[in-house]
């Protein structure tokens, strides 16, 4: 018997996305045969950029040895009142997508700027990446922003989300930032 229910975890943030304006757009579930790692995500995006250029994928990696290390651990335990092991997490992952932006941002500014409204609830790396369709065309500048942030399965086990509640409303003012200057980037020069 499973002490973690990761289905109903997932469940539950997909529930907080809402609650936080997100619109739910698509779910996935892949196992690995082999090791039976688990990677779950989920397609969504903030309910003002439903025409918008900005959507938010969310990706949780479930490493089978930390799930099981963890189970060991609350079976051994002497009473349910104890507190739960600690040391287990899950990386869940939020990645921000926007198509090629014919006037990017400045990287520099547009990294500060972002780690203001992240905070440090939710740390955010911002990339870039050009691309050349054929030798002759100019860059294509794709901006790829991450933040990872630890669920501790400690508490998942404890049914406590104010970890995630508090990264999902960051992750709602991120996407509210990039909404409001997207379309200052996607005009041609």
């Amino acid at each position: 018997m499973a002490v973690i229910d990761v289905a109903g975890f997932v469940a539950d943030v997909k529930s907080q996305a809402i609650d936080s304006g997100f619109h739910v757009h698509d779910e996935r579930h892949f196992v690995e045969t082999y090791s039976l790692r688990q990677l779950w995500e989920v397609d969504l995006h903030p309910e003002e950029a439903c025409a918008g250029p900005i959507d938010l994928h969310l990706s949780l990696d479930v490493d089978p040895r930390a799930l099981l290390g963890f189970e060991d651990d609350v079976m051994k335990m002497d009473d349910v009142d104890d507190d739960p092991p600690q040391g287990f997490s899950f990386p869940l992952l939020f990645t921000w997508t926007l198509p090629p932006l014919p006037s990017p941002p400045d990287l520099l500014v547009l990294a500060t700027d972002i780690a203001g409204v992240g905070g440090v609830d939710l740390p955010v790396e911002v990339t870039a990446i050009d691309s050349f369709p054929t030798v002759t065309d100019a860059p294509e500048r794709s901006l790829s922003i991450v933040a990872r942030m630890s669920v501790d399965l400690a508490d998942v086990y404890l049914n406590n989300d104010e970890a995630v509640a508090r990264s999902l409303e960051r992750c709602k003012q991120v996407s509210l930032y990039l909404l409001e200057h997207a379309d200052a980037w996607l005009v041609e020069p």
